[in-house]
């Protein structure tokens, strides 16, 4: 597939925090955020001494063990929709992009289709950062991103939250 504005397909490596629906993982709390903050954590609670708060709350000495480790994972985490660590296994979005060797849905013929509008009414900038990423392709947009991302900003400042059953 060729794009006017590329020349040929993206390269690997401005992909490489794209997801196929349009978003930046740079810009996502579970990898840019979360992260630091259970690195900022964990380094809190080993300076403060955990020893001295168990005297205050002994309740949640059995439970430290396994939230230290799950405090370990947060601050190691990073998934890729690209290489199948993040994302639902069996994602609609990525499994057409794939099968129709698209590698970002604005790049497709047909975007935006009904399949991306879940993702576009959680995420109010998907459509349009996809339209953008279409006139001025990948890279620079990846470049955009990043600029984004350093000062500070990300999609969960923004992002409509899920709808909790039971709530209005």
């Amino acid at each position: 597939m060729v794009f006017p504005h590329l020349g040929s397909m993206p390269n690997k490596e401005a992909l490489r925090l794209v997801t196929y629906c349009g978003l930046h993982c740079g810009l996502c709390a579970q990898r840019a955020r979360i992260p630091k903050q259970a690195v900022q954590l964990q380094e809190t609670l080993n300076t403060e001494g955990l020893e001295d708060f168990y005297q205050y709350a002994p309740d949640i000495r059995n439970a430290f063990p396994e939230f230290k480790r799950f405090l370990e994972k947060l601050a190691r985490f990073d998934c890729s929709c690209r290489v199948g660590t993040g994302g639902s296994p069996d994602c609609k979005i990525r499994n057409c992009a794939r099968s129709r060797n698209v590698e970002v849905c604005a790049l497709c013929s047909e975007y935006p289709c009904p399949r991306i509008q879940p993702m576009a009414d959680r995420y109010p900038l998907l459509l349009t950062d996809g339209k953008h990423m279409k006139e001025i392709g990948v890279e620079r947009w990846v470049e955009e991103q990043e600029r984004r991302a350093k000062s500070g900003f990300s999609y969960s400042d923004i992002r409509h939250p899920r709808k909790q059953h039971g709530s209005t």
